[in-house]
């Protein structure tokens, strides 16, 4: 069940609902069911991420695109390198990273489904059973 965590300015919802639904694809088109892929969006206040005891929100940027952002990704350990970077890149595509963009922070956390629980028709079941359910439905 990937779960990416995006920080940073407050986006309108339809913005939200563009990345959300761009990231969905990007994991439903890889085999993953559109219901696991969890994306979560955080305003970050002005001045609370410093980079270099700056804060990033008074670093130049352009008028168009992203002004900052930092990025979590949980995904299972099975991701190779290639699946990671090309998903940065699909992040960085969808948050309309640019020249102007000053600070983009992605980092990967392996997580293992086996840690992970989630509400199913009023009980709790590891990700790893509830993705291997959907899939089992999928090949029927």
């Amino acid at each position: 069940m990937p779960t990416i965590e995006i920080s940073g300015p407050d986006l309108a919802v339809p913005a939200r609902r563009r990345v959300a639904l761009r990231l969905t694809r990007w994991f439903t088109a890889r085999g993953v069911p559109g219901g696991h892929v969890v994306v979560r969006f955080c305003a970050t206040p002005p001045s609370t991420v410093f980079s270099g005891g700056m804060p990033v929100d008074a670093l130049p940027h352009g008028d168009e695109g992203l002004q900052h952002a930092s990025v979590t990704v949980c995904v299972g350990s099975d991701r190779d390198e290639d699946f990671r970077t090309e998903l940065a890149a699909e992040i960085a595509s969808a948050l309309e990273m640019n020249e102007q963009t000053p600070f983009l922070y992605i980092e990967f956390r392996e997580t293992d489904p086996g840690r992970v629980h989630l509400a199913h028709q009023g009980t709790l079941r590891q990700a790893g059973e509830a993705l291997a359910a959907a899939q089992g439905k999928a090949l029927r």
